[in-house]
């Protein structure tokens, strides 16, 4: 048998309460597993700290071990809803965008159908004169045309999900997409 294709599994959700985040987690990778996939999640790495451990040396080796799973995977399915503001968490488009980069598959979905401009206010400008961009896209041009441009899709959802972040119906479409492809 085959081994299974690897997806890379990023967003928000790794900031969530760990309950929270274990029962989003296992949804997704259950929906992979049902079509051939392993999901990777980037808590998945066992790390231990020191309680002596400077925090900046903290960040560092958490990022070395998420670009590791990253390499060891051979897609990304992201979850591109806003987080703390109008846009995706920065460290989600960052794995996006390493992803891309490496020329693999990126998938996306995010559960907030409005585009980016009307996420910003719908004005041209913002309080501060700085151009809104207006591309009919649901975040930056960049996020959205990187995915696009690895041949992969930003999926919307039209209605909620079960869970503010989370919609196992929009997640089993970025599945069938990836299966598909």
């Amino acid at each position: 048998m085959a081994k299974p294709k690897r997806i890379y599994l990023a967003g928000p959700e790794v900031f969530f309460p760990a309950e929270e985040h274990e029962a989003i987690v296992a949804e997704k990778k259950r929906l992979l597993r049902e079509s051939g996939f392993e999901g990777v999640d980037p808590l998945d790495t066992a790390m231990t700290f020191s309680g002596h451990e400077a925090k900046l040396r903290r960040g560092h080796r958490i990022y070395r071990a998420n670009r590791e799973l990253m390499d060891s995977c051979d897609a990304i399915i992201a979850n591109l809803t806003p987080f703390r503001g109008i846009s995706a968490d920065p460290g989600t488009v960052y794995e996006v965008g390493y992803m891309v980069g490496q020329g693999k598959p990126a998938l996306g979905f995010t559960l907030d159908n409005r585009y980016y401009r009307g996420r910003a206010g719908d004005a041209e400008l913002d309080e501060l004169g700085h151009t809104i961009e207006d591309f009919e896209m649901r975040d930056n041009l960049m996020i959205e045309g990187g995915i696009h441009g690895a041949g992969g899709q930003l999926f919307v959802a039209d209605q909620p999900g079960e869970h503010r972040f989370f919609s196992t119906e929009l997640f089993h479409r970025c599945v069938m997409a990836l299966a598909n492809a």
